[in-house]
């Protein structure tokens, strides 16, 4: 059994569009309930002592919606960074954003930016953004970066492990996540970390990410504390190890 604090948590926020439905509220309604959660995971886990927390904010593919709600969220992204920034930094928080930054608009870029680069010496947890992040494009841009230095005689092929792109994707410099949390149900990875959530245990719950709170922080962890995680090794081996 493990007993242990998961130090690396991912967590794909979803719901926020039907908890708001459910109310009769606007979609933004939702995002902006959900910003709330985003604020007490975030203070939470950095009470428990996670070494780093992951929150697929933003997708690739999320791009695709309507012109108005991708405002919204821009916007709420904008206050969110301005209104935590003294409790991040208070915290020892340091940020991260992982994905296709340049898609972002200048007016989250920048802020998000400093806030990076303010926190880079901090060392109370890591809260990682994934932002305009898709795990499929994070992959074909490692393949990449090691396509070019074989190109350039940098490097020999038959030196490629898993480490060589482990250390090519944004994640690179830190652990792949023990415990993926997806709040609203849905059973699927939504082109999230892919590579990295290998052996990654999953929860799923039912409720919405607006509704998200630390007691189901203490639901999520109590089911990491009851899973064997044997990567690839018997129950036996484990027992003897």
């Amino acid at each position: 059994m493990s007993s242990t604090l998961p130090r690396h948590v991912a967590i794909i926020m979803d719901g926020n569009g039907r908890w708001a439905q459910a109310r009769g509220l606007p979609r933004a309604k939702g995002h902006e309930a959900g910003a709330e959660s985003v604020r007490a995971v975030v203070r939470e886990c950095r009470k428990r002592g996670v070494e780093a927390l992951t929150l697929y904010s933003f997708s690739t593919e999320n791009w695709k919606r309507p012109p108005e709600e991708i405002s919204a969220l821009m916007t709420l992204l904008k206050q969110y960074v301005l209104q935590e920034r003294a409790e991040l930094m208070e915290q020892g928080i340091r940020v991260r954003v992982i994905g296709q930054i340049s898609r972002l608009p200048l007016f989250v870029r920048k802020p998000l930016g400093v806030l990076c680069r303010d926190s880079e010496r901090n060392r109370g947890m890591v809260l990682n953004l994934a932002l305009s992040y898709g795990s499929r494009a994070e992959m074909v841009h490692a393949v990449r970066q090691i396509g070019q230095e074989i190109a350039e005689g940098r490097r020999d092929p038959s030196t490629i492990s898993e480490q060589t792109i482990s250390n090519r994707l944004y994640t690179a410099g830190l652990p792949d996540p023990d415990l993926l949390i997806r709040t609203s149900g849905e059973l699927r990875l939504s082109n999230f970390l892919l590579w990295q959530l290998a052996y990654t245990e999953m929860y799923v719950t039912e409720t919405h990410w607006p509704d998200f709170r630390e007691d189901c922080i203490d639901e999520a962890f109590a089911a990491f504390s009851g899973r064997r995680r044997r990567f690839g090794k018997t129950d036996a081996q484990l027992t003897e190890d």
